[in-house]
Order: structure tokens, then sequence, then C-alpha cells
């Protein structure tokens, strides 16, 4: 009786082990999904600012309809989301980068890379890509 015991004991250990590295696992699975999710988020948020300023006209502070000149708006820059940037500008077209602060560890990106996404901004419309 006591030795069958004592494998019931070991078997109800690894069981536990192995619930907690699952856990874990899942747990910073839900952290990079949410960062993602934010980083969305603030692209589509900074994507509708660059919109709003190619539609309005110059005496207002706007572009008249070019994108040449926008810049992020400083209180959108940096968050505890990520690092926003402007990489390329045409009159009729912008692209932002936003890196989140997760790492992505699925297969396909480096391995330590961060989150990282473009937003391509036309007069009527966003496309975003997933870079990592």
């Amino acid at each position: 009786m006591g030795q069958q015991q004592l494998h019931l004991l070991v078997l109800g250990i690894i069981l536990v082990g192995l619930a907690v590295i699952i856990g874990l696992g899942n747990f910073q699975n839900i952290g990079v999904q949410s960062n993602r999710d934010a980083v969305i988020l603030d692209l589509n948020h900074i994507a509708s600012f660059a919109q709003a300023y190619y539609k309005k006209a110059e005496p207002n502070a706007g572009g008249g309809n070019n994108f040449i000149g926008y810049n992020i708006p400083p209180q959108l820059n940096a968050n505890d989301n990520g690092t926003y940037n402007v990489i390329s500008t045409t009159p009729k077209k912008i692209t932002i980068e936003g890196i989140g602060v997760e790492k992505d560890s699925n297969p396909g990106c480096s391995q330590g890379s961060n989150i990282t996404y473009h937003i391509i901004v036309e007069p009527n419309q966003t496309i975003l890509q997933k870079i990592h």
C-alpha cells in the first residue's frame, strides 16, 4: 500500500508541475496578444489624426490634401504600449510604424523581436501590415 501511495504522490507532483508550466505560457501569450491589440488601436488612432491633417486646409494647420509635413502629436509618440514613428511620407500616402513593448516568440519572427506593425494611411483608407 505504501508503494502505491508514493507513485500517486509522484504522479500528482508531475501533473501540478505541468499545469504550472502551461499556465505561465498562456499568461505570456495573453500579454503579447494584449500588446498587439493596443498597438493596433494606437496606430488606428494616429492614422485618423493623419487623415484629418490631410483633409484640413493649410491655413487651418492642415496639409491641404497633402500628408507631407504631418508629425505624430508628441503625446502619441510613445506610451505604455509602444513607440510610434513616421517612416515614409508622400503627398498621398504616409506610413507609420508601431513597435510594441512585448517580445514576439512566434515562429517566423526572430527570437526576441518586439511586436511591430506598419499602417499605411491614404486619404480614404488605411492598410495594416504585421511585421513581427
